[in-house]
């Protein structure tokens, strides 16, 4: 093959497939359906976080071939290639759970690896679990070359208007005795009907929302049900997306500016979305370059209602919201309203605003989506708190139906494990905060979220009873008096390893503080007599991790820049 006239879309293929000195690359892809022309196509790799150990990615490997047909047919050569996924929904209240978090920062590393090596010069990822999805753009933006997100979409109810939340809470209700092992196992085998992520305003649908907010999907993108026309449309008309960012040299940093991200906040918020919507646009927004801190949630939060009546603490889920038009018709009212910044580029090669110019509002019949006067709650649920118990921010998600001010005795323990024993055998009892600590970043390692219990709680009928605090995190799924990530987490020697049991606790979500009722003579006593307890790893991918990851409040990243 000779040398051919220098193409800018192919500026990292080229390097790796032009000229004499290349032939055993070509040698290597011709033997994977490599021609002469494709060749000198701009090639695009398509991450795919396809796997059957999940339904939210078990269809994702047909919406890569469709993305990749999609590349094709403008020109380019898409290249499948796979990365990680996890399933949080199955991990949950086990030791596998600490490998959650982490998967996001493996499936950015593998993401740049595989993109890095092989010369790509645009990419598709498309992801249906939370933590690949922020792990997706994640390693689109340290690679920043053309790129655009798709989600693999949102699972159907199940019967009886079920999800997985619905499996959780069946679980602490039989444990309470109030249904027995027949209704558990009829819950259990119709509340997940097929494939896509969990049906509420859970983790994943926060995370499409929020990248589609952003600007890195297509509109439209993240409210479309897993099996459809719609869905398999939106693959093919990502590749060809990406074509175009090539002849624009539109790339990530771009598009995932501040404002893009105070966008995907507001967006986050509107909808009562999840806290772990917190940690990841932090780490998104730290990996891009761009300075997204815990008070920017404060800030916009007072001006940001939550219109959504979406689970978990809500009525509607996904799939119904999809069904009156998505959270398309949201943004155009957010707009209007002078909530988002409508300037912003996104993967259209159009600004946001001239992407929702002509969308039309929803049905007037519609009850999930209240207007902008008329509220659920009038500012965020997603509440920053600070005090001597967080001295560097905890994360509370405070719809106002669980109340706004909560004040009992702490409870403690040192995992999940022993916090979900004493809430099923009803050692945990109404006016107790309990405190999970050594649950953080580094002190788990893995911060696992706490689904199990939050969901035992509420299937015991204390979710309006107890509070639940921690340096771990919260799945979407739960709600209730709920406070995560406690900052500096408890394996840092941060203020929660030095609660007792019996120490008042009081957490107000309209002053945004948590504390406990002690004099600082006390926690300095307490201080002098703690000692970090060792590490629960030292070898592998959790120990690696322990040592590497930055705090909760900075996104628990791997990657920070490096001191010079």
């Amino acid at each position: 093959m000779s040398d051919t006239p220098k193409d800018p879309r192919r500026r990292h293929s080229a390097p790796v497939v032009d000229g004499p000195g290349k032939a055993a690359s070509r040698a290597m892809l011709r033997a994977v359906g490599f021609t002469d022309e494709d060749f000198r196509k701009p090639q695009v790799g398509i991450a795919s976080t396809w796997s059957n150990l999940t339904p939210c990615n078990s269809h994702i490997d047909e919406l890569a071939r469709h993305a990749s047909d999609g590349a094709d047919a403008a020109g380019g050569k898409g290249v499948i290639f796979n990365t990680i996924t996890i399933s949080d929904g199955i991990a949950n209240g086990t030791e596998g759970m600490k490998y959650s978090l982490v998967s996001r920062e493996v499936i950015a590393d593998s993401i740049e690896t595989v993109a890095g090596c092989e010369g790509f010069d645009g990419l598709v990822a498309i992801g249906g679990c939370d933590k690949n999805m922020p792990g997706c753009l994640m390693g689109l933006a340290r690679l920043n070359r053309p790129s655009v997100f798709v989600y693999g979409g949102t699972i159907l109810p199940g019967k009886g208007h079920t999800d997985i939340v619905s499996v959780f809470e069946a679980m602490g209700a039989h444990s309470r005795g109030d249904i027995d092992l027949i209704e558990l196992k009829q819950i259990e085998e119709t509340a997940i009907p097929g494939p896509g992520s969990c049906g509420g305003m859970y983790t994943a649908n926060t995370m499409a929302s929020a990248i589609e907010a952003l600007g890195m999907s297509l509109p439209g993108s993240s409210a479309q049900n897993a099996v459809s026309r719609d869905k398999r449309q939106d693959c093919e008309a990502a590749g060809a997306a990406v074509l175009e960012l090539l002849e624009r040299d539109l790339k990530p940093s771009d598009i995932m500016t501040r404002e893009a991200f105070e966008n995907a906040i507001t967006v986050v918020i509107a909808l009562g979305g999840s806290t772990n919507a917190v940690l990841h646009l932090i780490g998104m927004a730290r990996t891009i370059g761009v300075a997204l801190t815990l008070e920017d949630f404060t800030r916009i939060g007072r001006r940001v209602p939550v219109v959504a009546d979406l689970r978990p603490s809500g009525h509607y889920m996904m799939s119904e919201l999809v069904a009156i038009g998505g959270i398309q018709p949201l943004m155009k009212t957010l707009l209007d309203a002078g909530l988002l910044h409508g300037d912003c580029l996104t993967v259209t090669g159009r600004t946001l605003a001239e992407n929702l110019a002509s969308v039309a509002p929803y049905p007037d019949d519609q009850r999930i989506i209240a207007a902008l006067d008329a509220p659920i709650k009038a500012e965020s649920h997603l509440r920053i708190l600070h005090g001597n118990l967080a001295p560097e921010g905890a994360v509370a998600k405070i719809t106002g139906k669980e109340g706004t001010r909560f004040s009992g005795t702490a409870r403690v323990f040192g995992s999940e494990e022993e916090a979900q024993a004493r809430i099923n055998d009803g050692t945990v009892v109404a006016g107790d905060v309990i405190v999970i600590r050594y649950e953080g970043p580094r002190g788990g390692p893995g911060m696992r979220e706490m689904l199990t219990p939050t969901s035992a709680i509420m299937g015991r009928g204390l979710g309006s009873e107890v509070a639940l605090i921690t340096d771990g995190r919260f799945s979407g799924g739960s709600h209730g008096f709920v406070v995560g990530h406690v900052t500096p987490e408890a394996f840092d020697g941060g203020p929660l390893a030095l609660v007792e049991d019996g120490d008042r606790i009081t957490i107000d979500a309209e002053a945004d503080t948590i504390d406990v009722d002690l004099p600082d003579e006390e926690l300095m006593r307490r201080r002098a007599a703690w000692r970090q307890p060792a590490p629960r790893y030292t070898r592998g991918v959790l120990a690696k991790y322990a040592r590497l990851v930055s705090s909760a409040s900075t996104g628990a990243v791997t990657d920070a820049e490096s001191s010079p």
